[in-house]
């Protein structure tokens, strides 16, 4: 399955995208893909539905995050071999795992703010897991039996807040808009193997980035199983699982997001997402 919320920010309702393409309304079997409404249990119930029978949003409506705000938002850094050489840095021996605001969550075609004062923001193409059962302590032979999807994530960042004001990464992670999730949480029985699978990103038209999940040092397996030891991962939980190389802070020079950009990036079988990058006004 295909899911969405669709509708105004912070009015969303939860729908699925039907074998045509069009958007279903889910607001009669299903309050919200949020939190406990992500359980296995509810899976199932909505995979055995029949999209034809289920009101058809009409229009293009705006799609909001797949994902109502998680308990947690998790990021691993540093996953893609080729993007710990672009930055410089050893390959970790461990995932690195470091958190983004649950605020910073938008929708997939939102604008991306830049905040005030901004001079290095940069992209990040990931593949995010969303958690569906409760689990701590999961084993890697378990961990797809706790993944309720998966779907398209920019880790927008702002390099000079990571990387120059010291402390912690996620002070260049959290700003509003900076999590993008969707345009759809796929379930795994739509995917044959999410490790691999093509990601890519371009700004104004130009590729950024290149990458498959293959390349990742630590699997999305490994990943579920290590984050859970340190602590409880909950239902609509997000970690999302790093990106490969062609970020901004990568190159030379240095190709920082600037007002007026476009960034269009996907992931093979979890869609696009289309995104204008704007300067923080007192307005927004």
């Amino acid at each position: 399955m295909k899911l969405v919320r669709y509708g105004k920010p912070g009015k969303e309702k939860p729908g699925l995208i039907d074998p045509d393409g069009r958007v279903r309304d889910l607001s009669d079997v299903i309050p919200d893909f949020a939190g406990e409404h992500l359980s296995s249990k509810n899976m199932r119930k909505l995979a055995r539905l029949r999209p034809a029978t289920l009101k058809l949003v009409r229009g293009t409506p705006r799609l909001g995050s797949c994902v109502g705000q998680p308990g947690n938002f998790i990021a691993i850094g540093l996953n893609y071999h080729d993007h710990a050489n672009e930055a410089g840095m050893q390959i970790p021996k461990e995932p690195i795992i470091f958190n983004k605001a649950q605020n910073s969550i938008s929708g997939p075609n939102d604008d991306i703010i830049l905040p005030k004062g901004s001079v290095k923001g940069d992209w990040e193409i990931e593949i995010a897991i969303v958690i569906g059962t409760r689990g701590s302590y999961i084993k890697e032979s378990d961990a797809m039996s706790h993944i309720a999807g998966f779907c398209v994530c920019n880790d927008v960042s702002e390099r000079e807040y990571q990387v120059e004001r010291s402390g912690q990464w996620v002070k260049g992670k959290s700003c509003p808009t900076f999590g993008p999730l969707g345009p759809w949480l796929v379930t795994p029985d739509e995917i044959r193997d999410p490790q691999k699978l093509d990601l890519w990103l371009d700004v104004n038209g130009a590729r950024q980035q290149t990458g498959n999940t293959s390349k990742m040092i630590f699997s999305l397996k490994h990943i579920v199983s290590y984050v859970s030891q340190f602590m409880q991962l909950d239902p609509g939980d997000v970690i999302t699982t790093g990106t490969p190389a062609g970020v901004a802070l990568g190159r030379k020079p240095p190709n920082f997001l600037k007002a007026g950009d476009t960034i269009r990036c996907g992931v093979e079988a979890l869609g696009e997402q289309a995104s204008r990058v704007v300067a923080w006004t007192k307005t927004v």
